[in-house]
């Protein structure tokens, strides 16, 4: 949750283009980001690997109008829509870009190789087909802001109580340069989504962070057994939301133009 999934980038920037809001070349500059390269496997027509840009093109060309994005956890196949076996692979990942306008899916595997601090990543995305279903469990703009906003009040309380770290002024500091570095760095989404997608994203990541910090910290002040369990149970309904409201800002545009908005 600290950064961006690349099912978010794919998404965003893809939505962008197909709108006709950015350049071929700005959508893959951006979708890539720090990765050395992306490559997409499996298109129809294709019988080897092919670069972001024709892929977008050839998508469109298969009446792809739009790209959402799904964060499934094991028990939990989130903004997936099957069948099984994609379903599998997106579990794997822990995240996919389903198309709207056309059955198709994307899986990204990553491979990585160099000493830290010099990593080089190569990103292949897997095209399978999927099932033309509604997406699993992906709650609207509206609901994900206010679970957003009710998980982060009761989700503090209970770790202030229990004095769990990750909830206190050193990870409000962490918190806080983590935007801005965000800030300085990127656009939270591309071109054309609502400004509430924009406010709910950054409130997701920011409880993502959250948790994030809490889990990395160890037990924090929590020592008896209940108290651990009491910690867990406050930290899995929170980063359960926030991936809900990172998938339903991603998928804003796709959702809106559906019910009619634009």
């Amino acid at each position: 949750m600290l950064s961006e999934p690349r099912s978010g980038r794919l998404a965003s920037w893809g939505n962008a283009l197909l709108a006709g809001l950015v350049s071929p070349d700005e959508a893959v500059l951006e979708i890539v980001g720090d990765d050395a390269v992306h490559r997409v496997e499996g298109l129809p027509g294709e019988s080897a690997p092919v670069g972001l840009t024709l892929a977008l093109g050839r998508l469109r060309t298969l009446g792809v109008n739009g790209l959402r994005v799904a964060l499934p956890a094991p028990g939990h196949p989130l903004g997936l829509s099957g069948p099984p076996e994609f379903n599998a692979r997106a579990l794997d990942a822990e995240e996919a870009v389903l198309c709207h306008g056309a059955a198709w899916g994307l899986v990204p595997e990553v491979y990585e190789a160099g000493p830290d601090g010099d990593v080089h990543v190569e990103v292949v995305w897997h095209v399978l087909p999927v099932r033309e279903a509604p997406p699993a469990d992906v709650p609207s703009l509206g609901e994900a802001e206010r679970e957003l906003a009710e998980a982060l009040r009761d989700a503090t309380e209970v770790l202030s109580r229990l004095d769990v770290a990750g909830s206190g002024p050193m990870a409000e500091a962490a918190i806080d340069a983590y935007r801005a570095r965000a800030e300085r760095g990127r656009e939270v989404l591309a071109p054309g989504y609502p400004p509430r997608a924009v406010r709910v994203l950054e409130l997701a990541q920011r409880v993502g962070l959250l948790v994030s910090l809490a889990y990395e910290n160890g037990h924090g002040g929590a020592m008896s057994a209940s108290e651990m369990g009491a910690r867990a149970a406050a930290l899995r309904p929170v980063e359960r939301v926030a991936r809900r409201a990172q998938v339903a800002a991603y998928n804003s545009v796709v959702e809106e133009r559906e019910r009619g908005v634009r």
